[in-house]
């Protein structure tokens, strides 16, 4: 549980520094949109992961 967590920081990280990176940068537009799918593809992940987990657990 704790390395997917480090990854989803890791990813997260990487997505905002692209984004930056993509947005301050003259002609590097493409950074921008492949931090923006990361970033999306990062929240999409963890939001599946937290709806199985939620399924999984007894009704009491």
């Amino acid at each position: 549980m704790f390395e997917l967590m480090v990854a989803f920081l890791l990813l997260l990280l990487v997505a905002v520094t692209l984004g930056i990176i993509g947005a301050a940068a003259d002609g590097l537009g493409y950074l921008l949109a492949i931090g923006i799918v990361l970033f999306l593809a990062d929240v999409a992940f963890i939001t599946v992961r937290g709806a199985r987990r939620l399924r999984r657990r007894p009704i009491r």
